[in-house]
């Protein structure tokens, strides 16, 4: 590889940081932007219309990357992830906050998609398994750079710049990768499925919100969420009946049609609702049962995010060498069972070193069925749907993520409510769930009896979800012995130009 395409690449990846980094440093500045921007109530769609906006995005920019050219669909996807940025910084009440956040989101819906699209596009699989490892190392330092960062700034700047620091990054990736990576010719001829757009963006924004709210906001029997469940399911089966009459579908179907690709979906689809463990649940063990600050917890679950790191590295680089990726979802859905089974040693009185690397088993599982699931997508695609194909990947993962968020949390909630009634009065257990989310401080204030019943909540409710986490690891084990051994290519995946296609 040439130094100018080194250079490239390095733009190419640096694109792709700037949506988790930002996700990240939101999170210690969420209070305060509150207490500014008021709207306490809305608070959460701050994350929500960021998240629902990037799932219904990301088919749609992988798609366009094979229409029009997977450069100018990244770069474009950079510069609108940086306007919703910008925006998001200036904003001056909430309304406007939640509404250039879901800007920003229509952005980063093409960040990953766009990075792994252009790499595939660049290098062939089977010498890609070193670039896709660079990846996974920039996620770690996103998870742990960015709640640090996020802080720094909040205290002695403004929350605002939790989202101007996204600007000279994203610059700085617009000009390496304008300068230095090539442009595959184009001369297809096509219009979007506006059919197809529409009834995957209401799909996913029922689903979404369906992962949001059910089991907390609404009861899962409730109205809302019946509703939610219905249009969901309508709108993909209509999804399903349009995508297979156009001649330019979003989402191909034809790729679900390659038993490795239906598999590789669903496999990821588990390890980013796995992966919510880790990102979500055990800081909250971490605070509230140790008392880490949440700083600290973030630095606590490194062994995660380094097991995580280590594997997508080393396993990119074998599956390169060898040319062989089934061993790889095995182990990776073994190890995440693992990982999650010996969660369940946590307890009150565990020690927090002990706490912190327990969590490598579970990162390297999910850095296993990541690494593989993304090599074994691109390898199962044509060349000429490689994007659809990259997008697809992302889009399951972010499913999996909302799905096991909102899943993992009804059933984290559950176990807290259901100790803190056993070991409390009912109206002592409400007074200290009734001013919402837990904080460590507020724990602290507690008399020695009801802290001890909260830690005793807590840490059911993280044995809850780690056995649920370890279903998902079990499912995965079993799917994976399915998976088919099937020579990587070793041809770049740059389609070749089509002259003119139909319009749909």
């Amino acid at each position: 590889m040439s130094r100018p395409l080194r250079v490239g690449v390095f733009g190419v990846i640096l694109g792709m940081i700037t949506a988790p980094l930002d996700g990240m440093m939101l999170g210690p500045a969420l209070p305060v932007i509150v207490g500014d921007l008021g709207g306490l109530e809305h608070f959460s769609w701050v994350v929500t219309a960021y998240l629902v906006a990037m799932a219904t995005s990301t088919p749609i920019w992988g798609k366009l990357g094979d229409l029009y050219g997977r450069k100018p669909a990244y770069l474009s996807a950079i510069i609108l992830f940086l306007l919703g940025s910008g925006l998001s910084g200036a904003a001056q009440d909430m309304a406007q906050l939640i509404g250039f956040r879901a800007v920003q989101g229509l952005g980063g819906g093409g960040l990953m998609v766009g990075a792994l699209a252009l790499i595939a596009e660049l290098v062939p699989p089977r010498q890609s398994g070193r670039l896709m490892g660079l990846f996974g190392t920039m996620m770690p330092v996103a998870f742990i750079a960015g709640p640090l960062l996020g802080g720094l700034f909040t205290d002695h700047l403004s929350w605002r710049w939790a989202f101007y620091v996204n600007i000279p990054l994203g610059v700085a990736a617009v000009l390496l990768i304008a300068t230095t990576v090539p442009a595959a010719a184009r001369r297809i001829k096509a219009r979007i499925d506006v059919p197809g757009v529409l009834l995957l963006s209401a799909a996913m924004v029922a689903l979404t919100l369906l992962a949001s709210w059910a089991g907390s906001r609404y009861s899962w029997g409730s109205a809302p969420i019946v509703g939610l469940a219905v249009v969901s399911l309508v709108a993909l089966a209509a999804f399903v009946a349009v995508e297979r009459r156009a001649v330019e579908p979003v989402v191909p179907l034809r790729l679900y049609g390659n038993r490795n690709f239906t598999l590789a979906q669903i496999l990821r689809l588990l390890a980013g609702a796995a992966m919510m463990v880790f990102a979500t649940f055990l800081p909250q063990y971490l605070q509230l049962v140790k008392g880490a600050s949440a700083t600290a917890s973030g630095m606590l679950i490194l062994p995660a995010m380094l097991g995580m790191v280590v594997v997508l590295i080393g396993s990119g680089q074998l599956i390169s060498r060898t040319g062989r990726y089934r061993a790889h979802p095995i182990l990776g859905g073994a190890l995440l069972a693992c990982g999650m089974l010996v969660l369940l040693a946590l307890g009150p009185g565990a020690d927090v070193v002990l706490a912190s690397a327990l969590t490598l088993f579970g990162g390297a599982g999910v850095g296993l069925l990541m690494q593989s699931t993304t090599m074994v997508t691109i390898n199962s695609a044509p060349p000429r749907d490689v994007g659809a194909a990259s997008g697809s990947v992302t889009l399951w993962h972010t499913m999996g993520a909302s799905l096991g968020a909102a899943g993992l949390g009804a059933l984290y909630t559950n176990q807290l409510h259901a100790t803190l009634d056993d070991r409390l009065s009912a109206a002592e257990a409400a007074r200290i769930l009734s001013a919402g989310e837990l904080t460590a401080g507020a724990v602290h204030q507690l008399p020695a009896a009801a802290q001890d019943a909260v830690r005793a909540a807590v840490t059911n409710g993280v044995h809850a979800i780690a056995l649920a986490g370890a279903a998902l690891g079990f499912l995965a084990f079993a799917l994976a012995w399915l998976v088919r051994e099937t020579p990587l290519r070793t041809e770049q995946s740059t389609p070749t130009p089509v002259l003119e296609q139909n319009h749909v």
